[in-house]
C-alpha cells in the first residue's frame, strides 16, 4: 500500500517521466523532415558543423522563371522554399546555386534565389559569348562567383573553343571556372586547363567513367592540376557514374576517397539536389548521401575543412559568420 507521501513522489516521478517521453517524441518528430526530390525523412547520422556549405545544388521555379525551349528535364518542387526543407534535414547553412541546364543562359532563377537566401548563398552562372560587360557586373553584384561550362547535351552552353575567351572575361571579375564534362574530354584538353587564368572547379568528381574510375587518364590529369594549387574538385554526384549503385556506391566511393586523401584542402562537397540526372521516381536518400562523407573522408578535421574552410576560401564567405 502506498502512503500519501510516497504517492506524491510516485505521481511526481511519473509526471516527469511522461514529460521526458513527450520531449523525446518531439525531438524525434523534429528530426523527420520530408523533402521533395529526396527519399526518406530521417536526418543524417553525420552532424553538419556550423557554417557547413552545400557547394552544388539547383533551383527551378517555372512559375516565376519559365525555362526556355532548350531541352533538358525540368524539376518540379525545387524552389527556394523546398530547398530550405533540404537544409533543415541535412543541417547545412551555406549554399552554392548552380544555374540548371534547362535555363541554359537565363540566370535570373539563380540570382533571385541568392537574394532570397541571403549572404550565406552564392551562385554559379551559365551563359554564351554574347554576354555583355554590364550583365557580368550585375551578376557579380548579385552574388555570382563562377561560370559553369557544361558539355552535357542537349543543354550544353558552349563549345570548347569558346571556353578560353569567356574565361578571360570573367577572370576580371574574380570568378572561377566550373567544368562539367566527360572524363575523356577533361583528359584530352589538359593544355587548355593549364592555360586558363583563374581557379578551376570540376563537378562531380571529374565525371570519371566506371569501371575505370581512378585508373582513367582524367584522374591523373586532375591530380596534376590540383598539385598546381588552383584546382578544386566537388565530392558530389555519387550516383552519376556508378555501376554499383546505392547505398554504398562502392565504385564512386573509391574515387572520392582517392581525391580526398590526395588533397583534402582542394575538395568541397555538394548535394546536387534536386538530382536532375535521375528520374522523378528514383531520387536518392540525401541523408545517406551526406553520411557517405564519413566513408569518403574518415578524418573529422578534413571533413570540417571540406564543409567549412574550403568553401570559405573558394566562394568568399566570411570566416565564422
Amino acid at each position: 500500500m502506498i502512503d500519501s507521501r510516497n504517492r506524491r513522489t510516485f505521481l511526481r516521478e511519473a509526471g516527469l517521466g511522461a514529460l521526458a517521453a513527450t520531449v523525446l517524441r518531439s525531438k524525434e518528430a523534429a528530426a523527420q523532415t520530408a523533402v521533395p526530390n529526396s527519399v526518406g525523412t530521417e536526418s543524417p547520422r553525420l552532424k553538419a558543423p556550423a557554417n557547413a556549405c552545400d557547394c552544388h545544388h539547383h533551383i527551378y521555379d517555372a512559375e516565376r522563371f519559365p525555362p526556355g525551349p532548350f531541352g533538358g528535364t525540368y524539376q518540379s518542387n525545387a524552389r527556394v522554399q523546398e530547398y530550405r526543407l533540404f537544409q533543415k534535414r541535412i543541417g547545412t547553412t551555406r549554399n552554392i546555386i548552380v544555374t540548371p541546364g534547362p535555363y541554359v543562359e537565363d540566370n535570373r532563377v539563380t540570382t533571385d534565389a541568392i537574394a532570397q537566401l541571403g549572404p550565406n548563398a552564392r551562385g554559379v552562372a551559365s551563359f554564351r559569348p554574347g554576354i555583355s560587360d554590364a550583365q557580368l557586373k550585375a551578376m557579380t553584384e548579385a552574388g555570382v562567383v563562377g561560370l559553369r561550362f557544361s558539355q552535357s547535351p542537349p543543354t550544353a552552353t558552349t563549345t570548347l573553343d569558346q571556353i578560353e575567351p569567356l574565361a578571360k572575361r570573367v577572370a576580371d571579375y574574380g570568378w572561377h571556372l566550373q567544368i562539367y564534362m566527360p572524363g575523356d574530354m577533361i583528359a584530352a584538353t589538359e593544355d587548355l586547363w593549364n592555360r586558363l587564368p583563374m581557379p578551376l572547379v570540376f563537378d562531380h568528381m571529374g565525371h570519371l567513367p566506371q569501371p575505370q574510375g581512378i585508373n582513367h587518364p582524367a584522374f591523373t590529369v586532375l591530380r596534376r592540376l590540383i598539385d598546381k594549387g588552383r584546382t578544386w574538385v566537388k565530392l558530389s554526384g555519387a550516383y552519376i557514374d556508378t555501376k554499383v549503385g546505392p547505398p554504398a556506391y562502392a565504385d564512386t566511393t573509391k574515387v572520392a576517397q582517392a581525391f580526398a586523401k590526395a588533397a583534402p584542402e582542394r575538395m568541397v562537397w555538394g548535394s546536387d539536389w534536386p538530382h536532375p540526372g535521375l528520374p522523378f521516381d528514383n531520387k536518392p536518400n540525401d541523408a545517406l548521401l551526406f553520411d557517405l562523407l564519413s566513408e569518403w573522408v574518415r578524418n573529422e578535421t578534413d571533413r570540417h575543412r571540406i564543409l567549412v574552410e574550403n568553401p570559405e576560401m573558394l566562394y568568399g564567405f566570411k570566416k565564422g559568420a
